[in-house]
């Protein structure tokens, strides 16, 4: 991991020969057509959808179709469009739109058209990826190769997925990725007669938000970006990076339980209970739990934990019943709530992998990522392997690759940006990064937070300042003498389901439902 003070006086060299497209010539502005398509959770909600090229250079060739969702202005006057992403890549984000204004201030929310979008090749969009149906049926190899045999059973799974993406999606593929989506996102605009739009984005909607800004400057009005992707790693140094600080997020997770020994009787010593989740580990990886939970599948499960310790009780207990009584049935059940991937997860895979793999260049020698990963593993073992493999097809991507957008802008109204100290999936490196290379740009901090998605998740504090901006457009402007514009405390720590205090917060976890996260 790199320090505060390294990132700082890295950002002097931002991405060297890394380019800037120009905005490729835009299709005439569709129609289009609302209705309603409201749930027992957002009843307002309504849908459309929008035709857009497949190849932006070539405006009238084929086109490709957008499914698109929207809650209504209610206000006598708007502040235009509010596009929202969940991130991923590969996140549905039609839902979100009625979270969001819902979440909101309802003064706030009744200013906008809250607008959410299945990006191209997610979700309900078409075409829809679906690479290679089942890659994560259980039960997959051990993610770490501690045998020859193993390695060579993992790689044949990330070249076949690579071919198979090749092979089902050849005519798709060289057009997905974040600039792709970018003109997408500038088409939705033009459909929606907004000459502005204002734009909030979590994890990965940071990065697509940011090239947006860099590709079209005067067309943002207001742009909030939460849990910010270091936009100078992307994607394989930003991985990397990731490995350290889950692992970082799984030792927090470990000394939460010893401080609730009382109830999950593992142990008052975090080290100890850390061997203990190793040593389950160790035992799944020689006998699956019911047949379906083996090292790979427990990783998985343990994983979204990183994102958001609403989750930690759940995981907690199950880990608990494992260890203590060798009783699978909560295991498997935290498995299925949290690590599956099931159809819709499918398709998620494959997005994240074509555009990631599109994006930008990767190492083309596997002894570089043998190399890396085992150097990160000696350090930070919980997920070094596990996102070596899940990252891996990208080593034989068939499609030929972009090169990274500089987002460093100067030509943009302010923006506000979010950030944990302590969050695993986008270190706090790569916030301060984007703060830099973002000018006038503000930002908060939850200091000691480590959830993935800090907004709109019950910390009162964050919300005002995202409020105040989506309200009026300002910012909060710090003395000049730190990094931070604002600081926030963070989130209460949750508390074991048997306690008597509130349960997790239930606007957490139902954006960290929403979020496109990796599960």
């Amino acid at each position: 991991m790199r320090t505060r003070a390294a990132v700082l006086c890295a950002a002097a060299a931002v991405l060297a020969g890394s380019v800037t497209a120009l905005p490729a010539q835009a299709a005439p502005a569709a129609h289009l057509t609302w209705r309603s398509c409201g749930t027992d959770d957002y009843p307002t909600l309504q849908c459309a959808s929008l035709q857009v090229p497949l190849d932006h250079a070539h405006p009238s060739g084929r086109q490709i179709t957008l499914a698109l969702s929207r809650v209504p202005h209610t206000a006598p006057a708007s502040q235009g469009p509010l596009l929202v992403n969940p991130g991923g890549p590969g996140g549905s984000g039609l839902n979100l739109a009625g979270f969001v204004a819902s979440a909101l201030p309802r003064s706030v929310a009744a200013q906008y058209d809250v607008i959410g979008f299945d990006p191209r090749g997610v979700g309900r969009s078409r075409p829809a990826l679906d690479c290679a149906p089942g890659h994560f049926r259980t039960v997959r190899p051990d993610t770490v190769p501690a045998t020859a045999a193993v390695e060579r059973t993992n790689l044949a799974r990330a070249r076949s997925f690579a071919a198979d993406c090749g092979r089902r999606h050849a005519d798709v593929l060289p057009y997905m990725d974040t600039v792709s989506a970018v003109r997408d996102l500038d088409a939705i605009r033009a459909a929606l007669g907004a000459p502005r739009i204002s734009y909030f984005g979590y994890s990965y909607g940071t990065y697509l938000g940011a090239v947006y800004a860099k590709l079209y400057p005067g067309r943002v009005r207001r742009l909030v970006l939460d849990s910010v992707v270091d936009p100078t790693g992307v994607w394989y140094r930003d991985n990397l990076g990731q490995d350290y600080a889950f692992d970082e997020r799984h030792r927090a997770l470990m000394a939460w339980i010893a401080r609730y020994d009382s109830t999950y009787h593992l142990g008052k010593d975090p080290e100890r209970v850390g061997a203990e989740w190793y040593a389950m580990r160790a035992a799944l990886a020689k006998k699956p739990a019911g047949g379906t939970v083996g090292a790979s599948e427990l990783e998985d499960t343990f994983i979204p934990g990183g994102y958001y310790d609403g989750y930690w009780p759940y995981l907690a207990q199950a880990f608990a019943a494992y260890a203590r009584e060798r009783n699978a049935a909560p295991l498997v059940q935290a498995y299925r709530k949290f690590g599956a991937v099931d159809g819709s997860g499918d398709n998620g895979y494959s997005v994240y992998t074509a555009v990631q793999c599109r994006d930008t260049s990767w190492p083309g020698s596997w002894n570089r990522w043998r190399a890396d990963t085992w150097a990160v593993y000696g350090k930070a073992p919980f997920m070094a392997w596990n996102n070596a493999w899940y990252n891996a097809p990208c080593a034989f991507w068939p499609t030929a690759r972009r090169r990274p957008v500089n987002i460093a802008n100067a030509e943009l109204p302010p923006v506000l940006l979010f950030q944990a100290t302590e969050d695993a999936a986008t270190p706090y490196p790569g916030g301060v990064m984007a703060h830099r290379l973002l000018a006038g740009s503000s930002l908060v901090v939850e200091e000691g937070g480590g959830n993935h998605g800090v907004t709109l998740s019950g910390n009162a504090c964050l919300d005002a300042y995202l409020s105040a901006y989506l309200r009026d457009g300002s910012v909060p402007r710090g003395s000049g003498t730190g990094v931070a514009d604002a600081v926030c405390p963070k989130s209460p720590d949750p508390k074991p389901l048997t306690a008597k205090a509130a349960s997790p917060s239930s606007r957490g976890t139902a954006l960290h439902g929403l979020l496109g996260f990796r599960r």
